[in-house]
């Protein structure tokens, strides 16, 4: 017990206290200066909430009670699709991509030659079968369509003989023919020759099957300049066994790539480089 002259001791505060109401009330002080000296800017705040809309791909759903219309100089509303039925509870405008359903101008055009080239090609294909049917009858000429280009394809048969590129007698007649209608059609001419596999004889005349090639072709060429072919319009090239009609595995296949095709391209006045005369055989 406490005498009547002692004192009830009072607690005190520890020390670190003060040091921390100090500090407390200086940091309320900073947040307040720079709430104070803040600002919102409408127009980032709305580019922002539209942002985050876009990334988790926040939606609104609003309610359709018509189509939707849109606005013009000419009238107040418009529809921009035809409406149609559906069993579905909500409506969706359909749209498509214009730059999918847009072409060049210039590519436009080009495509619309390049059908009216193949549809002049198919005439011509035809035509020839009709002119030379008995030569494709007696297995002398094949006539096919390569996309813009019609070829004649000489075989070998009554045309050369073995190992040789002088043209037999009735090739001569079918081939002043052949020139007599390919100068008045429109078109590079490319003369090509082919062999099969069969190596020519060492010591021979020709060295090599691309001799023999190079050299029957150009006596087929020779005989469309004479029939009044412009020479500007013709090339000629030897190809050897490189580009086969059928597997060298027989001798009827053997003899179906031993031929000189008669190739013109349609919408090319002048030959500019073989690959593109020469299309590749079927």
């Amino acid at each position: 017990m406490l005498g009547p002259d002692q004192e009830i001791p009072r607690s005190s505060a520890p020390p670190w206290i003060v040091t921390f109401a100090d500090l407390m009330v200086l940091l309320m002080c900073f947040f307040v200066l720079m709430l104070s000296f803040s600002s919102m800017d409408p127009a980032k705040f709305k580019e922002l909430s539209g942002s985050m809309q876009q990334a988790f791909g926040v939606q609104t759903d609003v309610a359709a009670t018509g189509q939707p219309k849109g606005t013009s100089l000419e009238a107040k509303e418009f529809s921009p699709a035809v409406p149609e039925p559906t069993d579905r509870n909500e409506v969706r405008q359909h749209t498509v991509d214009s730059d999918l359903n847009t072409l060049d101008l210039g590519l436009q055009q080009r495509l619309r030659e390049l059908k009216a080239q193949e549809e002049a090609a198919d005439q011509q294909a035809q035509q020839l079968r009709a002119i030379f049917r008995q030569e494709i009858d007696d297995g002398k000429l094949l006539i096919r369509q390569d996309g813009t280009n019609v070829t004649i394809q000489l075989l070998e048969k009554d045309s050369f003989p073995s190992g040789s590129a002088n043209l037999e007698t009735s090739s001569v007649d079918t081939l002043s023919r052949v020139g007599s209608l390919v100068s008045a059609m429109t078109g590079a001419i490319t003369v090509s020759g082919h062999t099969d596999n069969v190596p020519v004889r060492a010591g021979g005349t020709y060295r090599s099957n691309w001799d023999l090639s190079a050299a029957r072709a150009a006596s087929v060429g020779h005989e469309l300049l004479a029939a009044g072919l412009d020479p500007t319009r013709l090339m000629v090239t030897g190809h050897a066994d490189t580009q086969p009609r059928a597997a060298n595995d027989s001798p009827a296949n053997r003899a179906l790539n031993r031929r000189v095709d008669i190739t013109f391209a349609n919408g090319r006045d002048r030959p500019s480089r073989w690959e593109d005369a020469a299309p590749a055989p079927r």
